[in-house]
């Protein structure tokens, strides 16, 4: 059992983390349902817009995970007027990186966004709704590098409370610009695109205001990191940018493997996909909880503590997720219902789903341990498992056995769980040898 305080602790720091990342999930549906009245060409294109959008923004939000690393180490060594240096090197690189990349995506996006869809009535509407959204991009950096440093500081509530205001200005936005209401123009689409980068801009300046009041004690914007600084900020941050970058090609060629099965499929995994996203949030909530509190730990020189965070933090994750997914392998047809209503689909999606309801908990775990090593510092090491397992295990196998050798849906799914589990066994025993400790950040 755990003690009630360190139980406390997890769930004062996990819950505000989770109740962001969940609104988010009910923001995409509000996006969903206005775009919708569009029709099905500007509903793809900004499927698809923000799909290339996320594998855009992840060479940049990975600065996130080096910022919540090193104000974690800060804060645990008592060192409480440096806390905030590596979100002011998170800031700057932000900037570096964000603003050639933003041209450079801005100025391609006519020749990229066609290789997605071929559609001319999709990419006509695609384009311009990309494009506003990679007008946010440096805004989206410097959002990740202050969620970075309010969750290893201890202060997530920030996080949450900066989110929610961004959904509430995005869904403003969005009925202002993409309908024409209050007098602004009717943009369709694109309004849709310029309506969230708008609301990344306002939330910015919002927690500007907020490291002004609450983080200048801690080194807020005094002063340039120094170069070894940055090169430490990097060193934790490329890593995480480059395995998000993979983990969201790796998804678009999961989709494609599928898509060679059949249509009724891929419709199957496109709901079942979006299940589990919205299943593993409090994992991943619980994995940011996890790094900052065993990287507390490691700056106030207490190693064994860090390592039972990581341990405390899964059991934690264990029972939680254990729970959500009961209901899909006990009413397995009812959860489908909600969002499939041909019968063949649910058919085709039935036993998938009920792997993921008994899966679910332990994957969670592989997260929420993975999460607590980017906490540490082991950036490299999990960057490694993550496209080694994904890329060179799970994307062949998947191909042989449901395309080629006719396994179907079932066949890539036990393919999936089976990577899955064999990258969080991985984790576990990374975590639990804890050659981590020694990392220096």
């Amino acid at each position: 059992m755990i003690p009630r305080r360190r139980l406390n602790k997890i769930l004062a720091l996990a819950l505000p983390i989770i109740g962001g990342m969940t609104s988010q999930n009910i923001l995409n549906l509000v996006d969903t349902a206005f775009v919708g009245r569009l029709g099905d060409a500007a509903l793809a294109a900004v499927g698809l817009g923000g799909f290339a959008n996320f594998m855009a923004i992840a060479f940049i939000t990975g600065l996130s995970s080096g910022v919540q690393a090193i104000a974690a180490r800060r804060k645990g060594e008592g060192n409480t007027t440096e806390m905030a240096v590596g979100l002011n090197g998170g800031l700057l690189l932000a900037l570096g990186i964000g603003v050639p990349l933003t041209i450079i995506l801005f100025l391609a996006a006519p020749f990229l966004f066609p290789l997605l869809n071929g559609d001319p009535a999709v990419v006509e509407l695609g384009v311009p709704y990309w494009q506003a959204r990679l007008a946010g991009m440096i805004f989206v950096g410097m959002n990740f590098c202050f969620r970075g440093y309010w969750n290893g500081v201890n202060q997530s509530g920030y996080y949450m409370r900066t989110l929610l205001m961004m959904h509430a200005l995005n869904i403003f936005f969005n009925y202002a610009l993409i309908f024409g209401n209050f007098g602004f123009p009717e943009l369709g689409a694109t309004g849709a695109g310029i309506g969230t980068s708008l609301a990344l801009v306002f939330g910015t300046a919002y927690y500007f205001y907020l490291g002004f009041k609450h983080a200048r004690p801690n080194g807020f914007l005094i002063g340039v990191p120094s170069r070894e600084q940055f090169a430490n900020m990097l060193k934790l941050a490329v890593p995480s940018s480059i395995q998000t970058f993979f983990f969201a090609a790796g998804l678009t060629a999961m989709y494609w493997i599928i898509g060679q099965v059949g249509t009724r499929e891929l419709a199957a995994a496109n709901v079942l996909v979006n299940i589990m996203l919205v299943c593993i949030l409090p994992a991943i909530g619980l994995g940011l909880a996890a790094a900052s509190l065993a990287g507390q730990a490691l700056g106030a020189k207490n190693p064994a503590d860090a390592k039972q965070w990581g341990w405390d933090v899964s059991l934690v994750g264990f029972v939680f997720l254990a729970l959500l997914g009961a209901p899909m392998w006990l009413a397995t047809d009812s959860v489908l219902s909600v969002f499939v209503t041909d019968p063949e689909t649910i058919a085709v999606a039935s036993l998938p789903l009920k792997m993921v309801g008994w899966f679910i908990a332990f994957d969670g775990v592989g997260l929420i341990l993975m999460n607590a090593l980017l906490g540490v510092g082991a950036a490299k090491v999990v960057m490694k498992a993550s496209i080694g397992f994904q890329w060179g295990l799970f994307l062949p196998v998947a191909w042989i056995v449901g395309p080629w050798l006719g396994g179907g849906l079932i066949a890539v799914w036990i393919a999936q769980f089976g990577y899955r589990a064999l990258q969080a066994i991985l984790f576990g025993h990374l975590w639990q040898k804890a050659e981590w400790q020694h990392i220096k950040v």
